[in-house]
């Protein structure tokens, strides 16, 4: 796929590696006139721009430095104003490219983006590329199966202990995201429900040197950032 003048792509580029970026996205990020790439207040760098590095060939760059605040009015007044950006380039007849880390659908900035955006361009010049989850590449990493038969399978943020209480109750494969700064409220959780021997733990995972696995049991009080996944097999649901 050639990016058309004049379209939005939203492009997932996967957890972290080179190359776990698909062909499309990588054909894409080479062909647009504009990118952006969104960065976190709490980094120096864009991730998603260090991955997608070699397929540069000299675009327009932005990139944009988002807030990491659970404050809904003041990140879509930030996502509005790159909207406007984009729109401008849109209609110069410019492709633009959207770079996000994961999956563009699954808890990520692209999703404000193409909400502002909805309102602003015509909905065939929208167009999302999936890319591959960190909660995908946790359970390749452990090389433990997600789902199985007719099991269950519940993505949360950890940030509502209740919730999760809930979904390990009702869930065969519990997957945490935010984990952060609830790890230790997470392992009380799962040690109470007799849970931990079937945890584990990734951070920054396909992320060169920073990625780290470990079992919970070893956790307890380790300080990680925003990138922390916990994977938590309950049981088996039969046929």
């Amino acid at each position: 796929m050639k990016p058309q003048p004049g379209h939005f792509y939203a492009v997932g580029v996967g957890p972290g590696a080179p190359d776990l970026i698909t062909l499309r996205a990588a054909r894409l990020i080479e062909g647009c006139d504009a990118l952006i790439a969104p960065r976190s207040e709490r980094s120096e760098q864009s991730l998603a721009l260090g991955i997608v590095a070699a397929h540069l060939r000299n675009p327009e760059i932005l990139e944009h430095v988002y807030p990491m605040v659970r404050d809904a009015e003041r990140t879509r007044e930030s996502w509005n104003e790159v909207a406007d950006w984009a729109v401008a380039r849109l209609e110069a007849g410019k492709a633009v490219v959207q770079i996000t880390l994961g999956d563009p659908l699954i808890y990520s900035t692209s999703s404000y983006l193409l909400e502002a955006l909805r309102a602003k361009v015509a909905p065939e010049r929208l167009h999302v590329v999936p890319g591959i989850s960190a909660m995908q590449a946790t359970a390749a990493v452990f090389g433990e199966d997600l789902t199985l038969q007719e099991d269950r399978l519940t993505l949360l943020p950890a940030t509502d202990l209740k919730a999760v209480e809930q979904a390990l109750e009702s869930s065969e494969t519990v997957v945490l995201y935010k984990v952060a700064d609830r790890l230790d409220a997470v392992i009380d959780l799962l040690e109470s429900k007799g849970l931990l021997d079937q945890a584990r733990l990734s951070f920054a995972v396909e992320q060169d040197r920073q990625q780290l696995v470990m079992d919970l049991r070893e956790a307890k009080g380790t300080r990680l950032g925003y990138m922390s996944v916990v994977m938590v097999r309950t049981g088996r649901k039969a046929w």
